[in-house]
Protein backbone atom coordinates (compact mmCIF):
# COMPACT_ATOMS: atom_id res chain seq x y z
CA UNK A 1 0.00 0.00 0.00
CA UNK A 2 1.48 3.78 -0.83
CA UNK A 3 1.13 5.97 1.77
CA UNK A 4 1.19 9.70 0.68
CA UNK A 5 2.18 12.01 3.84
CA UNK A 6 1.08 15.62 3.12
CA UNK A 7 3.23 16.61 6.98
CA UNK A 8 6.53 15.34 4.86
CA UNK A 9 6.04 17.80 2.24
CA UNK A 10 6.60 21.32 2.02
CA UNK A 11 2.91 22.20 1.19
CA UNK A 12 -0.28 24.60 2.50
CA UNK A 13 -1.67 21.67 3.76
CA UNK A 14 0.62 21.79 6.96
CA UNK A 15 -0.59 25.80 7.48
CA UNK A 16 -4.27 24.27 7.40
CA UNK A 17 -2.90 21.17 9.47
CA UNK A 18 -1.95 23.78 11.82
CA UNK A 19 -5.00 25.82 12.17
CA UNK A 20 -7.24 22.19 12.62
CA UNK A 21 -5.49 21.55 15.65
CA UNK A 22 -5.01 24.81 17.16
CA UNK A 23 -7.08 25.55 20.21
CA UNK A 24 -7.22 28.91 19.98
CA UNK A 25 -8.22 28.86 16.34
CA UNK A 26 -10.57 25.63 15.61
CA UNK A 27 -13.33 27.15 18.07
CA UNK A 28 -14.34 28.82 15.10
CA UNK A 29 -16.72 26.46 13.62
CA UNK A 30 -16.66 28.12 10.24
CA UNK A 31 -12.64 27.90 9.69
CA UNK A 32 -12.60 24.90 11.05
CA UNK A 33 -14.93 23.21 8.51
CA UNK A 34 -13.58 25.24 5.36
CA UNK A 35 -9.97 23.82 6.14
CA UNK A 36 -11.39 20.78 5.88
CA UNK A 37 -12.43 21.61 2.48
CA UNK A 38 -9.31 23.07 1.77
CA UNK A 39 -7.61 19.97 2.53
CA UNK A 40 -9.97 18.04 0.62
CA UNK A 41 -9.93 20.23 -2.22
CA UNK A 42 -6.10 19.75 -2.58
CA UNK A 43 -6.03 16.09 -1.92
CA UNK A 44 -8.84 15.58 -4.57
CA UNK A 45 -6.38 17.39 -7.01
CA UNK A 46 -3.17 15.23 -6.30
CA UNK A 47 -5.56 11.99 -6.62
CA UNK A 48 -6.83 13.12 -9.99
CA UNK A 49 -3.34 12.67 -11.34
CA UNK A 50 -4.28 9.22 -10.79
CA UNK A 51 -7.37 8.69 -12.83
CA UNK A 52 -6.81 7.64 -16.58
CA UNK A 53 -7.40 10.36 -19.41
CA UNK A 54 -7.58 10.63 -23.11
CA UNK A 55 -7.84 13.48 -25.71
CA UNK A 56 -11.12 14.71 -26.62
CA UNK A 57 -12.49 17.24 -28.52
CA UNK A 58 -14.45 20.21 -27.53
CA UNK A 59 -16.21 23.10 -29.77
CA UNK A 60 -15.32 26.41 -28.44
CA UNK A 61 -17.27 29.47 -30.63
CA UNK A 62 -14.20 29.67 -33.01
CA UNK A 63 -12.97 26.04 -33.83
CA UNK A 64 -12.25 22.85 -32.04
CA UNK A 65 -9.83 22.35 -28.52
CA UNK A 66 -8.38 18.56 -27.81
CA UNK A 67 -8.11 18.25 -24.22
CA UNK A 68 -7.12 15.56 -21.91
CA UNK A 69 -10.13 14.67 -19.69
CA UNK A 70 -10.64 11.71 -17.11
CA UNK A 71 -12.32 8.86 -18.58
CA UNK A 72 -12.89 7.56 -14.76
CA UNK A 73 -15.79 7.26 -12.67
CA UNK A 74 -15.57 8.37 -9.39
CA UNK A 75 -17.42 7.78 -6.71
CA UNK A 76 -16.68 9.95 -3.38
CA UNK A 77 -17.74 8.52 -0.52
CA UNK A 78 -18.02 10.01 3.35
CA UNK A 79 -18.35 8.41 6.91
CA UNK A 80 -20.74 10.94 8.47
CA UNK A 81 -20.60 13.27 10.22
CA UNK A 82 -17.19 14.68 10.62
CA UNK A 83 -16.49 13.82 7.24
CA UNK A 84 -18.98 16.25 4.77
CA UNK A 85 -16.86 19.32 5.03
CA UNK A 86 -14.17 16.70 4.12
CA UNK A 87 -15.94 15.76 1.62
CA UNK A 88 -17.55 18.20 0.33
CA UNK A 89 -13.98 19.99 -0.50
CA UNK A 90 -13.17 16.88 -2.60
CA UNK A 91 -16.94 17.28 -4.18
CA UNK A 92 -15.76 20.94 -4.95
CA UNK A 93 -12.98 19.87 -7.45
CA UNK A 94 -14.05 16.35 -8.37
CA UNK A 95 -17.39 17.72 -8.96
CA UNK A 96 -19.11 15.20 -11.48
CA UNK A 97 -18.21 12.60 -8.79
CA UNK A 98 -20.60 9.74 -7.98
CA UNK A 99 -21.60 10.21 -3.83
CA UNK A 100 -22.15 7.37 -1.56
CA UNK A 101 -22.59 7.89 2.19
CA UNK A 102 -21.84 5.90 5.40
CA UNK A 103 -22.95 5.95 9.04
CA UNK A 104 -20.74 4.68 11.09
CA UNK A 105 -20.71 4.67 14.98
CA UNK A 106 -18.91 3.83 18.42
CA UNK A 107 -21.43 1.74 20.66
CA UNK A 108 -19.59 2.09 23.85
CA UNK A 109 -19.51 -1.26 26.16
CA UNK A 110 -17.64 0.57 29.07
CA UNK A 111 -15.84 3.76 29.71
CA UNK A 112 -12.63 2.52 27.67
CA UNK A 113 -14.20 -0.39 25.12
CA UNK A 114 -16.69 -0.47 22.48
CA UNK A 115 -17.85 -2.11 19.27
CA UNK A 116 -18.70 -0.21 15.70
CA UNK A 117 -21.74 -0.47 13.64
CA UNK A 118 -22.32 0.03 10.55
CA UNK A 119 -26.10 1.74 10.83
CA UNK A 120 -26.64 3.63 7.23
CA UNK A 121 -25.69 3.41 3.62
CA UNK A 122 -26.59 5.18 0.66
CA UNK A 123 -24.02 4.32 -2.35
CA UNK A 124 -24.38 4.06 -6.45
CA UNK A 125 -23.41 1.15 -7.94
CA UNK A 126 -19.23 1.15 -7.68
CA UNK A 127 -18.08 -1.38 -10.00
CA UNK A 128 -15.35 -0.85 -12.35
CA UNK A 129 -15.37 2.75 -10.59
CA UNK A 130 -12.26 4.69 -8.89
CA UNK A 131 -14.12 4.36 -4.71
CA UNK A 132 -12.15 7.17 -2.87
CA UNK A 133 -13.27 7.00 1.24
CA UNK A 134 -13.04 10.00 2.98
CA UNK A 135 -13.02 10.21 6.70
CA UNK A 136 -11.02 12.99 8.44
CA UNK A 137 -9.81 10.76 11.77
CA UNK A 138 -8.73 7.74 10.93
CA UNK A 139 -7.70 6.77 14.89
CA UNK A 140 -8.13 2.63 14.98
CA UNK A 141 -8.98 1.84 11.34
CA UNK A 142 -12.14 -0.28 12.62
CA UNK A 143 -14.62 2.00 11.03
CA UNK A 144 -12.47 2.46 7.86
CA UNK A 145 -12.77 -1.41 7.20
CA UNK A 146 -16.63 -2.14 7.77
CA UNK A 147 -17.82 1.21 5.78
CA UNK A 148 -15.50 -0.28 2.95
CA UNK A 149 -17.08 -3.95 2.82
CA UNK A 150 -20.41 -1.74 3.32
CA UNK A 151 -19.53 -0.22 0.06
CA UNK A 152 -18.36 -3.62 -1.56
CA UNK A 153 -21.91 -4.60 -0.99
CA UNK A 154 -22.60 -2.40 -4.18
CA UNK A 155 -19.75 -3.80 -5.81
CA UNK A 156 -16.03 -4.13 -6.89
CA UNK A 157 -14.20 -0.86 -7.58
CA UNK A 158 -11.61 -0.56 -10.07
CA UNK A 159 -8.89 1.33 -7.90
CA UNK A 160 -9.44 2.52 -4.13
CA UNK A 161 -8.12 6.02 -2.33
CA UNK A 162 -8.51 6.38 1.73
CA UNK A 163 -8.19 10.53 2.41
CA UNK A 164 -8.13 11.31 5.99
CA UNK A 165 -6.66 14.70 7.70
CA UNK A 166 -5.22 12.86 10.47
CA UNK A 167 -3.87 9.16 10.91
CA UNK A 168 -2.82 6.92 13.60
CA UNK A 169 0.23 4.86 13.46
CA UNK A 170 -2.13 2.08 14.75
CA UNK A 171 -4.46 2.52 12.25
CA UNK A 172 -1.80 2.54 9.29
CA UNK A 173 -0.61 -0.82 10.13
CA UNK A 174 -4.73 -2.13 10.81
CA UNK A 175 -5.37 -0.37 7.06
CA UNK A 176 -2.26 -1.94 5.00
CA UNK A 177 -3.74 -5.57 6.34
CA UNK A 178 -7.16 -4.89 5.57
CA UNK A 179 -7.25 -3.08 2.08
CA UNK A 180 -5.98 -4.27 -0.87
CA UNK A 181 -2.27 -3.85 -1.90
CA UNK A 182 -2.70 -1.71 -4.52
CA UNK A 183 -5.12 0.99 -2.27
CA UNK A 184 -3.55 4.15 -1.55
CA UNK A 185 -3.73 6.35 1.69
CA UNK A 186 -3.53 10.23 1.07
CA UNK A 187 -2.96 11.54 4.84
CA UNK A 188 -2.36 15.58 6.22
CA UNK A 189 -0.25 13.59 9.25
CA UNK A 190 0.45 10.73 10.99
CA UNK A 191 0.64 10.71 14.68
CA UNK A 192 2.19 8.47 16.80
CA UNK A 193 -0.08 7.28 20.08
CA UNK A 194 -3.92 6.47 21.19
CA UNK A 195 -5.48 7.12 24.16
CA UNK A 196 -7.27 4.77 26.47
CA UNK A 197 -10.48 5.94 24.63
CA UNK A 198 -8.88 5.91 21.05
CA UNK A 199 -8.53 9.21 20.39
CA UNK A 200 -5.35 10.21 18.34
CA UNK A 201 -2.78 11.96 20.12
CA UNK A 202 -2.01 14.79 19.85
CA UNK A 203 -4.74 14.89 16.97
CA UNK A 204 -7.27 17.73 17.03
CA UNK A 205 -10.07 16.37 19.30
CA UNK A 206 -13.62 15.47 18.06
CA UNK A 207 -13.60 16.55 14.53
CA UNK A 208 -17.64 16.16 14.09
CA UNK A 209 -17.71 17.96 17.49
CA UNK A 210 -15.83 20.95 16.37
CA UNK A 211 -17.14 21.05 13.54
CA UNK A 212 -20.85 20.97 14.31
CA UNK A 213 -21.21 21.73 17.70
CA UNK A 214 -20.79 18.92 20.85
CA UNK A 215 -23.46 15.97 20.44
CA UNK A 216 -25.48 14.69 23.03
Amino acid sequence: MEVINFAEKNSVVNRFMAELRDVNIQTDRIRFRRNLERIGEIMAYEISHRLHYSEKEVTTPLGTARVNLPDDTVVLATILRAGLPFHQGFLSCLDDAENAFVSAYRKYKDKLNFDIFIEYIASPRIDGKVLVITDPMLATGGSMELSYKALLTKGTPKSVHIASVIASRQAIDYVKQHFPDDTTLWVGAIDDQLDDHSYIVPGLGDAGDLAYGIKE
